[in-house]
């Protein structure tokens, strides 16, 4: 189903500038939204006009209404607005509750290519945890295997670990962490002269072995959500 625009419309003009103001890119603008990079460059110049899902998409995912993304030309004060119309009593509850991108496994792949890229981290999905972040960067990981489950427990897909960046050269002994190389890996981490031994806790699962100057990023665990786990308990 499509939505016929007045000819008017200024959709493509706000799409343009939100993505101007955020610093992204169309092919990553493409990718949040699941589009083609073609078709919101497209939408952009007025060549096409986007579905109506597609619309609502943008609206719900920049905060800004039907109305006002297709009606009138959005000045930058205005945008910038979209994201600071925020009430005291809320800016204490952000402070006390910070907002901390998730890597999802939705988005893993694409954290993967863009995770440095500021546009990106800044329009990822988020979770709000007390934390203390200061000038600290804080991600969230969704466990998304069995990788470090054992019959003790462990870890299960949609158990969230909080993490903080850290350097690996400022840990000697064994250390539990996220890695990011050409993929993500959470696990007990090993150095050995210019490699690194990645331990799974399954049984089952193999060691992975990575070069060091593969390492793009590395976080350290300082806290997590574990879902309901059943307890026997005598009665």
């Amino acid at each position: 189903m499509q939505i016929k625009l007045a000819k008017m419309s200024f959709f493509g003009i706000n799409l343009k500038k939100i993505r101007k103001l955020k610093s992204i890119s169309q092919k990553e603008m493409a990718e949040i939204i699941s589009l083609k990079r073609a078709a919101l460059g497209a939408y952009e110049e007025g060549r096409s006009e986007p579905k109506i899902d597609t619309i609502i998409k943008f609206a719900n995912y920049f905060s800004i209404s039907i109305d006002d993304l297709l009606k009138r030309e959005l000045s930058i004060n205005e945008l910038l607005k979209f994201n600071t119309r925020i009430t005291t009593d809320e800016t204490k509850l952000r402070e006390a509750y910070p907002r901390i991108p998730i890597i999802t496994k939705e988005i893993a792949s694409s954290y993967l290519k863009y995770y440095d890229k500021a546009g990106f981290i800044e329009n990822m999905p988020y979770v709000e945890w007390p934390v203390k972040k200061g000038n600290k960067e804080v991600r969230a990981f969704e466990i998304q295997d069995l990788e470090m489950s054992n019959n003790k427990g462990g870890l299960y897909p949609e158990d969230i670990i909080i993490l903080e960046k850290a350097l690996l050269s400022d840990y000697k002994e064994e250390i539990l962490g996220l890695v990011v190389y050409t993929d993500l890996k959470f696990r007990t981490l090993v150095q050995q002269d210019n490699q690194v031994q990645l331990k799974a806790s399954h049984p089952a699962i193999e060691d992975i072995r990575i070069n060091k100057e593969d390492i793009k990023e590395f976080w350290i665990p300082i806290g997590w959500f574990q879902k309901y786990r059943e307890l026997n308990v005598e009665t």
